[in-house]
């Protein structure tokens, strides 16, 4: 083997393992979030995205310099990005203190690539493909046993699920998925109007960040309550959401996207398995099938595909 051929293996392996520990890390936040039970999930959420994204703005200070002029030129899709930044992680924290870890975790990641496909479809005249269509169809259906099926016990409310509750936690992984795919399309588009993926990221998840800070202001204050609650808020935005996305960033100059995206598969895996390890969820069989479902609804969307339209 020769000496390129060995530094190349070397680079994809550790963009492999880069990816691997980000999403282990993602799929930590709702475990994270029994940690510190009396802080409300607007709370959470405010915290892990708007600190983790003024880091990551902060991260990017050079490339936002560098296209400045371009930003300016694209303030309407930046501010686009933004409000689905700020919006995605009420919901999707809310959703699992309403439904619990896994079926908050699982609505939300498994909802994003579906989302994803429609927001191009609509807005980019992409078509859908049979593999998007089969991969939806499983989807839904376990979105919807998760609906109906999905009640057992959680941690984060201290409560019993019921119905209702695991509706509107549903409903509002729902809201997290497109919100996620929103805010992921608009940094695409920014890319592909020549800024660079450092300033495009940067931009949105900073003014992100700075739109949550009124909601931090306003629900945050049980976070000062206690040691353990500022370091669990601490933990949120620095660990999963700074670093998290800092070693994606990483791993995608060495591996391709769709490599690491299969790989974050195993993210609502992690969540899944930490939520019964730690937390002591319980979900009905029919519960547990619909989060099956929705997982090999991912595998279905992330396999390679034979053509670039959806």
């Amino acid at each position: 083997m020769s000496e390129a051929s060995v530094i190349r293996t070397d680079r994809v392996g550790l963009g492999i393992i880069c990816v691997l520990i980000a999403s282990f890390l993602w799929g930590t936040t709702g475990t994270a979030a029994t940690f510190a039970p009396e802080v409300g999930p607007l709370a959470i959420g405010a915290v892990a995205m708007g600190v983790g994204g003024l880091l990551q703005a902060l991260l990017a200070l050079r490339a936002l310099k560098r296209d400045k002029a371009k930003l300016r030129a694209q303030w309407l899709l930046v501010l686009f990005g933004a409000v689905s930044v700020a919006v995605y992680p009420l919901a999707f924290y809310s959703s699992m203190y309403l439904a619990g870890v896994t079926i908050g975790t699982v609505v939300t990641i498994g909802s994003a690539p579906l989302f994803s496909a429609l927001i191009e479809w609509i807005i980019d005249h992409k078509t859908l493909s049979k593999q998007w269509v089969a991969g939806a169809a499983l989807g839904l259906s376990g979105i919807v046993l998760l609906c109906f099926f999905g009640g057992g016990t959680h941690e984060i409310a201290s409560a019993t699920t019921t119905t209702g509750t695991t509706v509107a936690g549903v409903l509002l992984g729902l809201v997290g998925g497109l919100t996620y795919a929103l805010y992921a399309w608009a940094a695409h588009r920014l890319m592909c109007k020549g800024i660079s993926a450092k300033a495009a990221m940067g931009s949105i998840f900073g003014a992100g960040g700075l739109l949550l800070m009124p909601v931090l202001l306003i629900t945050g204050g049980a976070l000062l309550a206690s040691w353990n609650n500022a370091l669990v808020g601490a933990y949120m935005a620095i660990i999963p959401m700074f670093t998290g996305y800092v070693l994606f960033g990483y791993a995608l100059a060495r591996i391709s996207v769709s490599m690491a995206t299969t790989i974050t598969l195993t993210e609502p895996v992690i969540a899944a398995l930490l939520a019964v390890v730690i937390v002591g969820e319980n979900l009905s069989p029919l519960g547990w099938l619909g989060a099956l479902l929705v997982i090999f609804c991912l595998v279905i969307l992330s396999a390679p595909k034979k053509e670039q339209t959806y």
